[in-house]
């Protein structure tokens, strides 16, 4: 767990400049990897499937997107399964560059689980389960210096990156999700995904005086979703639950570990920028909300919320063993606070 004192305003924001620089040091060869990554996949694939995988910047598909399965919501791009070994590694590179080792092992654990949940639904399962149908795509022309983006989508797995004018924004949405949560039987018993994610809003809520409780409970029952839309943008939420400075500094070190559960999924410049972002915005404005049940295995949900971003946990289905949780930007999903300020400038 990384440690924080949060409270002082003159560290919380010399944290922030610190990480700035950091993140920019890194983002010439973070971008210069995603831009060969997406380069190099392109260059593979046939001339169809570099058809279906290619998108305009502009284009409306760009910032339509969702967690459930395809056939519930029809995807475009090329699927994994379409493509050779060597089309795989290089999708599988791209998928990468975009992401941490832990963040990486997370998004194949997440695929993995929907191969493991074919098998326990059976014959009878409303969708097919494939652990390879999951779709990239690229918008726009992959440099170091240019405004393009590119995805990676399906069941319970989805990630936008953007970059404009060669640096790469803080990517969101960013939704890991699984079914099951936790595998019940089989070789890989025992595998959880989102295990940190969970484990640290639990903890943070167990840590809370009863009195603590009243404030961060939200609701008896929990929702049977995420609250959060699922649209291009959102506006924050009601800032509901128990504040930062409601918390004592350990309470306030387990906060921080649920935001840098999610924080560390993503590559070093991201996670950097995200981290200032966070930081600079003030962590005393930070909630956390809880509704349903306290312990592993009942039906419960969370959120952390700050003035930038929004974090929801909701584990309500199958038992409950059926995860959906991401993060969202106000401001930043698919880079829209930057394209504005890009699109002034140049007017300008």
């Amino acid at each position: 767990m990384k440690r924080y004192t949060i409270g002082s305003s003159v560290l919380v924001l010399g944290l922030a400049v610190l990480v700035t620089i950091g993140a920019k040091r890194e983002e010439q060869r973070d971008v210069a990897l995603m831009a060969n990554s997406a380069a190099r996949l392109l260059t593979s694939l046939t001339p169809d499937l570099r058809e279906k995988a290619s998108w305009g910047f502009n284009t409306e598909e760009r910032v339509r997107w969702h967690f459930i399965p395809p056939e519930a919501f029809e995807r475009m791009g090329v699927p994994i399964r379409d493509m050779n070994e060597t089309q795989r590694a290089r999708a599988h590179e791209l998928l990468r560059s975009g992401l941490s080792q832990r963040g990486y092992m997370t998004a194949q654990e997440i695929m993995e689980a929907e191969g493991i949940l074919g098998i326990l639904e059976g014959e009878g399962r409303q969708f097919p389960r494939d652990p390879e149908l999951y779709y990239v795509q690229v918008f726009g022309e992959p440099s170091t210096d240019g405004t393009w983006g590119w995805r990676w989508t399906g069941h319970h797995l989805s990630l936008q990156y953007t970059i404009v004018d060669g640096n790469v924004t803080v990517s969101s949405p960013s939704f890991f999700s699984a079914n099951p949560a936790e595998v019940p039987s089989g070789p890989r018993v025992g595998m959880r995904p989102i295990a940190r994610q969970e484990d640290a809003g639990r903890e943070l809520f167990g840590s809370l005086s009863p009195a603590q409780r009243e404030d961060a409970i939200i609701a008896d029952e929990a929702p049977t979703n995420v609250v959060s839309p699922i649209r291009p943008q959102i506006d924050p939420l009601s800032p509901v639950g128990i504040g930062a400075t409601e918390l004592n500094s350990v309470q306030r070190m387990l906060l921080m570990e649920i935001i840098d559960s999610w924080i560390d999924l993503m590559n070093d410049d991201i996670a950097s920028l995200r981290r200032s972002k966070v930081l600079s915005a003030g962590t005393d404005n930070i909630t956390f909300a809880w509704a349903g049940g306290p312990l592993r295995g009942d039906v419960s949900y969370f959120r952390v919320q700050g003035p930038s971003f929004l974090i929801e946990f909701d584990n309500t289905q199958t038992d409950p063993n059926h995860i959906h949780a991401g993060w969202r930007d106000f401001d930043g999903d698919f880079g829209l606070d930057v394209l504005a300020e890009h699109l002034q400038t140049e007017a300008h």
